[in-house]
């Protein structure tokens, strides 16, 4: 069973977020598409759990901020250096090594860069924290303050020297730090970021954890708006390039009510070009990925959470 967050009890910090970033109400005045007005004004963040998940699911927004004269800055919470298949391609082994990981990670990131620069997005408003790829719901949990190993890079701390913080170790205390040194560095009046309805455990982590900070900004939680991309079996459908057609809600989604955001031809057509920068992960999944590019992009000022899937108090 799945509820809302305010029914949640405050067992958790992260549980305790969920409660407050619904009940901020009333939200601020809202567009047709469900997002704060877009304008000169506007500080855009997107929290991306992987590189290609800003592109996904915020690419049109990204590109109607900038084009209003607005602030963008993405941060992208791995590195996505735990995708097997891409190991597994790229290394031609069954068994790729710590080493190879590494390089999968730094390739990411490198096709992040170029994704961003498609959509006109600024060098300086990249920001890499290159957290365990495949860890995070562990650093809400057990690795609070014990650092976790990444079963694929073997690396206990960020290993990438052009990440945010290179050497901060992979702590649950350590990623909360560097999300807020980013809220402080970025001021934003807009979070787009992961739901934690979403079914990969990453994205969940992320969604909770940027809530989570948040909450100690009060008023910011209410311009935090959620995103689905794992959003159940055979989601989006039809697996396939469909440009013109609208993006459906996402069963995990149920009960959110997303607003669509409505995309114009070129920013559509923009999309694609920054998709198709993910070299890496077109040659494993390119049906799942060229399935967002559509006209429309869903948003949800709701989150839920299942309270079983919400880590343990610290002891």
């Amino acid at each position: 069973m799945r509820i809302v967050m305010p029914a949640l009890a405050a067992t958790t910090l992260l549980a305790s977020a969920g409660a407050q970033a619904d009940a901020l109400t009333p939200r601020p005045a809202v567009s047709p598409t469900g997002l704060p007005a877009i304008d000169a004004a506007t500080t855009l963040l997107v929290v991306a759990p992987h590189p290609d998940d800003e592109t996904l699911c915020c690419a049109g927004v990204i590109q109607r901020v900038l084009h209003a004269g607005g602030q963008v800055s993405v941060v992208w919470i791995t590195s996505g250096d735990a995708s097997r298949l891409s190991l597994i391609l790229l290394g031609r082994t069954l068994f790729p090594s710590a080493a190879q990981a590494r390089q999968l990670g730094a390739r990411r990131m490198a096709e992040a860069r170029a994704a961003a620069a498609r959509l006109g997005l600024p060098a300086a408003g990249q920001l890499f924290l290159g957290y365990p790829d495949g860890g995070l719901r562990n650093l809400l949990g057990d690795n609070r303050s014990k650092p976790y190993t990444s079963r694929t890079t073997a690396a206990s701390a960020v290993p990438y020297p052009d990440a945010l913080f290179p050497g901060h170790p992979y702590t649950g205390e350590s990623l909360r730090a560097d999300f807020a040194a980013v809220l402080e560095q970025v001021h934003p009046t807009l979070i787009l970021a992961p739901s934690p309805q979403d079914e990969h455990p990453d994205h969940r982590a992320a969604g909770l954890m940027a809530v989570e900070v948040s909450r100690h900004r009060g008023a910011l939680l209410r311009h935090v708006r959620y995103w689905i991309v794992h959003g159940g079996e055979g989601w989006p459908s039809p697996r396939d390039l469909m440009l013109g057609v609208p993006l459906t809600p996402a069963p995990r989604g149920r009960g959110l009510a997303p607003a669509p955001f409505t995309l114009e031809p070129p920013e559509e057509d923009n999309k694609l070009h920054a998709i198709e920068a993910y070299d890496t992960q077109m040659k494993v999944m390119a049906p799942f990925l060229l399935a967002f590019v559509r006209t429309t992009e869903l948003f949800s000022a709701r989150a839920t959470v299942d309270p079983a899937w919400v880590p343990p108090p610290a002891p």
